[in-house]
């Protein structure tokens, strides 16, 4: 027991003069410390090449998207301007066929016109001979005294009856393809259907107005193809 005491004494004396250090490092976590160091140190050096190249692909980007925005605007402005050529041919083209529709429709008309006014007219030289039978006619029955038509000349009579009823019948068929007599005797003169041969004075008429008729005008189907030759009132 004593001897137990005595060794714990000698202990407690020594505790004080004890030092603590810090735990010695080895060589080998110096150079491991330094490795990690080195590692570290190449890293960066390869993460800015790195980072070089990604700015460098991503600039050659952005000049790529700009060149392709540039084509595209270059492009956009073409096709305005063949849509905008385009748009002034259809426009022409459309005039073109509205005209030429047209042209064809007046075309038409004008020979629609003619058809009808050759089936209507087509007769109008065979009609303006036959005018002057009609007129020798007139004459024939004109001439014949009314005095001389009575029972002690039965030929003249006959022969006058016959005169009348050839002009009657030849006046019903002028009137049957619309040829019409035109006898203004008393009207107003009109250019459009009586030529005035001579101008003389007459009482009681008004100036201007026909007084006599010396050749009987015609109407074809409303055309004047002959105007009736008369002689005007003059102003006195």
């Amino acid at each position: 027991m004593a001897s137990s005491l005595s060794m714990c004494s000698k202990i407690l004396r020594l505790i004080p003069s004890v030092r603590l250090y810090p735990p010695l490092r080895s060589s080998s976590s110096r150079y491991e410390s330094r490795g990690l160091c080195t590692v570290v140190k190449e890293e960066k050096k390869e993460a800015e090449p790195i980072e070089k190249t990604e700015c460098e692909n991503k600039d050659n980007t952005t000049q790529e998207n700009d060149e392709k925005v540039v084509q595209i605007g270059e492009s956009l402005k073409a096709v305005l301007l063949e849509t905008k050529t385009l748009g002034l041919k259809v426009t022409d083209l459309e005039d073109k066929y509205k005209r030429a529709l047209a042209e064809t429709e007046n075309v038409r008309i004008r020979m629609k016109r003619q058809i009808d006014d050759a089936r209507l007219f087509g007769i109008q030289g065979f009609c303006k001979d036959l005018l002057e039978v009609a007129d020798v006619l007139a004459k024939a029955t004109e001439s014949v005294p009314a005095e001389e038509l009575t029972d002690r000349n039965p030929h003249l009579k006959n022969l006058f009856d016959g005169l009348k009823m050839t002009e009657s019948q030849l006046l019903k068929v002028f009137a049957k393809h619309g040829l019409v007599m035109i006898n203004p005797i008393g009207e107003k003169f009109d250019p459009n259907f009586h030529e005035a041969l001579f101008q003389l004075p007459a009482e009681g008429k008004e100036p201007g107005t026909v007084a006599i008729v010396t050749k009987i005008g015609y109407q074809l189907h409303q055309r004047t193809i002959r105007p009736a030759v008369v002689g005007v009132v003059k102003v006195s």
